[in-house]
């Protein structure tokens, strides 16, 4: 990356599956928490032909959360109902080309889940207890993981989800809650690839998990 610019963080938008699919939209969180951590973010849409621009121009990728169909492959049991979406096919192709690039993914929920998935990891389409807007619970990461290093050993996150990971694959786990879920992934070979099931987004600017943030952007400071 040229000296003195500030990392470019390639923002994937999400769309109003329930009501749709005729909108894009995202969090402002997303793009705050990158802005706060120093880089600049760039709301990327579902458009295949944007996706060689994105991966050449871009230094760092983060997949936001989401409703949308995942491929039934992809579930360790009987597959979730959800939405079809145009998002998971561009989704795929960017996550591909980041890692592929050495370029650094944050995976954010769904965005976890996809991240993984590409990883050889199985879902679960139903957890219990975790889709409770409003509801915090507490999450332990792992000693020694870049997760730990970033945002601490133990803090409160909050829960909005109803699927989740249940085997890693060739991800190593970097976080539970208190009753087993993963709540986080990471892929040492890749440099920077990180996911979180939470939504740190929604979460106040001077929360510890903030770190992931701060993390992806200093990763793609240093893409060359």
């Amino acid at each position: 990356m040229t000296a003195g610019r500030l990392p470019r963080i390639a923002v994937l938008m999400d769309e109003n599956t329930s009501g749709g699919g005729t909108r894009y939209e995202a969090a402002k969180g997303y793009f705050a928490g990158i802005v706060r951590a120093g880089g600049l973010p760039f709301g990327v849409p579902y458009e295949p032909a944007m996706v060689g621009a994105v991966l050449a121009e871009l230094d760092g990728l983060l997949t936001v959360g989401g409703r949308y169909a995942m491929p039934a492959q992809w579930y360790a049991g009987e597959p979730a109902i959800s939405p079809e979406a145009d998002r998971l096919a561009v989704e795929i192709a960017l996550v591909r080309g980041f890692l592929g690039a050495g370029k650094p993914v944050l995976g954010i929920c769904a965005g976890m889940q996809v991240l993984a998935a590409l990883n050889g990891a199985k879902l679960t389409a139903q957890v219990a207890g975790h889709n409770e807007k409003g509801r915090v619970h507490a999450v332990r990461t792992v000693a020694g993981t870049k997760l730990a290093g970033l945002i601490g050993e133990r803090l409160s996150v909050n829960s909005f989800h109803n699927e989740a990971i249940v085997e890693p694959g060739a991800c190593v786990v970097s976080a539970f809650a208190d009753d087993g879920t993963i709540e986080a992934i990471e892929l040492p070979a890749a440099g920077f690839a990180l996911g979180v099931q939470w939504h740190q987004e929604l979460l106040a600017p001077d929360h510890p998990g903030a770190g992931v943030f701060r993390g992806l952007v200093a990763a793609a400071s240093s893409v060359e």
